[in-house]
């Protein structure tokens, strides 16, 4: 569908990779209606999402123009794999340093403001301060985007409004606090960009009414005077698979095992576990006699690409071992998560429940064993095993590094894998994933959302 090429979309997401990726994924969205994207943000947090990127060819994609700005240098400490409050505190120096994003935004909305008819600016929630200059064009106008779901979002809302009696009582009353999720210096920054809120025309969620279509709704009562659109996933449900040259390792170690048989374990890019969890996790894994894929790794630096990471240890001869054995593999770097959970053999996802982690896995039909660590994930862990029951809970949340015994990681491995609840789970998902394909098909819920998105940014 051919829309009005005068229009500009600039798209500004926030510094970490579950911000990144998902706004890329929207640029390609919003580019198939033949509208020109500008994706913008730090040198090195374009290089981190280019390295990073997977399930469509962004070259292939003409009308996406990417923007790569230098920023002064800042320095971040390294991820604390002891720390009793896993939010990612080690990254707030490159939050805040993107302020210095600004000046050079504001110079690429003026340029863009005085050749198009109408400026779009979809950023970050986080980062409506760096894009706060758009007030003075007098054909600009923006959206910000919530990276959470809906269920989360209406959740933390509730609490705010100190938890009004309501129809949703039996299961809001059993949530779980947001003690411990975030840290001081994260919600004063987010109070910083509040203040901009007031500028925005309207709210979009990477989310779909086909999952969350009650919370979606009690959050439109909530904002009456804001327009909202459910227009996710972001993510393509469909993967294109690359040649096997370009192919990661352990995809071609996933060709030869059996359909739903491994469990891929990742804990994604903001959270690191101490070495005493490592070596439960790994002996866990093990003893379940069920075949895995573990990524590995410390959560992210500010700049991915500086400094030296900490390779966690594993028991004596371990790595060898299940390797011969053929019942596991492990990458110590940079996974293709998409392609690893579209693959046939991929059965269940152990996860922290980031949402992106959230909606790929779902998309793609795979069950979650919930093990969540900060932010947003205490509650999307209660969507995923109470409210969609997709999942199985590893640990529930209780703020502190409270350690989960290897004995624990093997009984919750052996039931999502090995057992009739998990394919039972398993069948829930695939009709979910089914659900979620037709919502962003043509005449789909989360298409028309889109479309309505689009025709009103045409207007």
């Amino acid at each position: 569908m051919a829309k009005d090429s005068n229009v500009t979309v600039v798209v500004v997401p926030f510094l970490a990779q579950g911000h990144l990726g998902p706004l890329l994924h929207l640029s390609r969205l919003i580019s198939s209606y033949d509208i020109p994207v500008h994706y913008v943000s730090t040198t090195t947090h374009i290089r981190q999402a280019s390295s990073r990127h997977q399930g469509w060819d962004l070259l292939a994609h003409k009308n996406i123009h990417v923007h790569e700005f230098p920023i002064p240098a800042f320095h971040c400490p390294a991820p604390d794999p002891n720390a009793k409050i896993k939010f990612p505190t080690q990254l707030q120096p490159a939050f805040e340093a993107s302020i210095h994003l600004r000046e050079p935004v504001c110079k690429l909305l003026n340029s863009l403001s005085a050749i198009a008819r109408r400026v779009v600016i979809i950023h970050d929630h986080i980062m409506a301060s760096v894009v706060q200059d758009f007030v003075s064009l007098p054909n600009a106008e923006s959206y910000f985007l919530q990276t959470t779901g809906a269920f989360f979002l209406h959740s933390f809302y509730w609490d705010s409004m100190g938890r009004p009696s309501s129809a949703d009582d039996d299961m809001l009353q059993q949530l779980p606090s947001t003690e411990g999720c975030f840290s001081p210096e994260s919600m004063a920054f987010w109070k910083k960009q509040q203040i901009h809120f007031k500028n925005s025309s309207g709210e979009l969620y990477n989310t779909s009414r086909a999952i969350e279509g009650h919370s979606f709704d009690l959050l439109q009562k909530l904002q009456v005077d804001k327009k909202l659109w459910a227009i996710g996933p972001f993510n393509p449900v469909d993967i294109i698979e690359k040649p096997d040259q370009q192919r990661h390792e352990c995809l071609k170690w996933l060709d030869n095992q059996a359909s739903n048989s491994v469990i891929y374990v990742s804990f994604g890019t903001t959270t690191s576990v101490s070495d005493e969890q490592i070596h439960a996790i790994a002996v866990g894994l093990e003893n379940s006699g069920q075949k895995f894929i573990w990524v590995l790794r410390d959560a992210d630096k500010g700049d991915i690409f500086t400094g030296d990471v900490r390779k966690s240890e594993l028991p004596m001869g371990y790595e060898d071992r299940i390797l011969e054995a053929g019942q596991g593999l492990i990458v110590r770097g940079w996974a293709p998560q998409l392609e690893i959970l579209a693959h046939t053999s991929t059965g269940g996802f152990m996860s922290h429940c980031g949402w992106s982690s959230c909606l790929e896995s779902m998309s793609m039909g795979v069950p979650i064993a919930t093990w969540p660590m900060h932010s947003d994930q205490p509650r999307n862990a209660v969507l995923i095993t109470k409210v969609l029951k997709l999942g199985i809970v590893v640990k529930d949340w209780i703020p502190g590094n409270d350690l989960v015994e290897s004995v624990h990681i093997e009984n919750a491995v052996k039931k999502l894998i090995a057992s009739k609840e998990g394919d039972e789970i398993r069948k829930r998902a695939a009709e979910l994933r089914n659900d979620m394909k037709k919502s962003v098909g043509e005449g789909g819920v989360s298409r028309l959302e889109l479309d309505s998105f689009i025709d009103h940014i045409t207007r």
